[in-house]
Order: structure tokens, then C-alpha cells, then sequence
């Protein structure tokens, strides 16, 4: 079993940012694509992003096109952490966000929120 722990989250003004953390189990990385999404009350689940699994040549990243061009995803192997870099954050922004497992990182992975394993989540609160 995987453990996700998220962190990074807060209370920030529209137009500003946050760079969310996902320490993942050793070695996890080597094997397993992993995604975020959110989930903002009384709202379905949203995709956010996802990046894939260690492997040879450049690694892919998917962005849910409400996040593309503010949004940048990242890993550091060697920390065993997955980065959520988020600039340019709005209110409609504003949810729980969770680091997930994915079978296979890929816009449709994105899309149909195809997540397996996840945190306990970390709040992102935008105001205006």
C-alpha cells in the first residue's frame, strides 16, 4: 500500500500562490504516476494534473484545462516528493486538495479523475 501525505495547502489572496507537497513511500515514484485533484464542498471531484512514472526519456505531464498555464506539476525522485506548484490562483480555486496514484498518467486520467490511492488532503482557500 502507497502512503500519500499532502501538505502546503492555506489561506492566500487571489493572484497569488502555493506549492503543494506529496511525500510518497520509497521508491513509490519509480513505479506509480501520480496525480492531484480537489474537491470543493458540494462539488464533484475535479482532475487537476497528473505526472508520470520514472522511465526512460521525458517524463509526461496532463493538466486539466482549467489549471493549464497556471499550474505546473513536478517530481523529485530523490525526496520521494510530488510537487503541485499553483500561481495565479483564483477563488474558484478553493478546495481540498489531494495527491493520488494513478494506473497511468494521461488526460484522460485527468478527466475522468482515475485515481486509486490518496492522502488525507491539504485545503487551499483563495479569497477575493
Amino acid at each position: 500500500q502507497v502512503q500519500l501525505v499532502e501538505s502546503g495547502g492555506g489561506l492566500v489572496p487571489a493572484g497569488g500562490s502555493l506549492r503543494l507537497s506529496c511525500a510518497v513511500s520509497r521508491f513509490a515514484l519509480d513505479y506509480y504516476a501520480i496525480g492531484w485533484f480537489r474537491q470543493a464542498p458540494g462539488k464533484e471531484r475535479e482532475g487537476v494534473s497528473c505526472i508520470g512514472s520514472s522511465g526512460v526519456g521525458r517524463v509526461a505531464t496532463y493538466y486539466a484545462e482549467s489549471t493549464k498555464g497556471r499550474f505546473t506539476i513536478s517530481r523529485n525522485n530523490a525526496k520521494n516528493t510530488v510537487y503541485l506548484q499553483m500561481n495565479s490562483l483564483e477563488p474558484e480555486d478553493t478546495a481540498v486538495y489531494y495527491c493520488a496514484t494513478t494506473p497511468s498518467c494521461s488526460i484522460q486520467a485527468v478527466r475522468e479523475t482515475r485515481f486509486e490511492s490518496w492522502g488525507q488532503g491539504t485545503q487551499v482557500t483563495v479569497s477575493s
